[in-house]
């Protein structure tokens, strides 16, 4: 059975050209939609960072790839499958991001470091709780720091 969501919110301030990296201090603000009263966000503004699910809405559905490939074409890095890459070449092409809550503003909330672009639908989101996130030691392999490193560093 499929599952039929609606969005819950858009991004409507921040960066508006897609890009792979330089991502570090955007600041954006999500708009909520006005149907949800506005006790819906109370105590949202007491938590440093949230969990924003979001739709590559401007990737075509065509991107989708389902066989391993180097990151970013790179052929240094290794071949790895789907699943072991974060871009909107995957299935449903949802993204998840961990950007910093700066301000609750009724309805409007306005965050930093968020990876998405003006104009993207957003699906959920939540607080991020430090006690829900990676139990143990993380472990991964050399090249997503590698090909990340410009990620969140803004261009002199």
């Amino acid at each position: 059975m499929a599952l039929e969501i609606e969005p819950i919110g858009e991004v409507i301030a921040g960066r508006t050209e897609v890009a792979d990296d330089f991502w570090g201090d955007v600041e954006s603000v999500i708009q909520l939609d006005t149907e949800f009263p506005l006790d819906a966000v109370q105590g949202l503004e007491e938590f440093s960072h949230l969990i924003v699910v979001w739709h590559f809405d401007q990737a075509s559905p065509d991107d989708v790839e389902y066989h391993a490939r180097s990151p970013r074409g790179n052929t240094e890095w290794p071949a790895t499958g789907t699943f072991a890459h974060r871009n909107h070449r995957r299935p449903n092409q949802l993204a998840q991001s961990f950007p910093r809550l700066l301000k609750v503003d009724g309805l409007s909330l306005r965050v930093a470091d968020l990876d998405a672009v003006v104009g993207t639908k957003i699906y959920d989101l939540s607080p991020y709780f430090a006690a829900m996130g990676p139990r143990g030691t993380v472990h991964e392999p050399a090249w997503p720091g590698e090909m990340l490193a410009g990620y969140w560093v803004k261009p002199a």
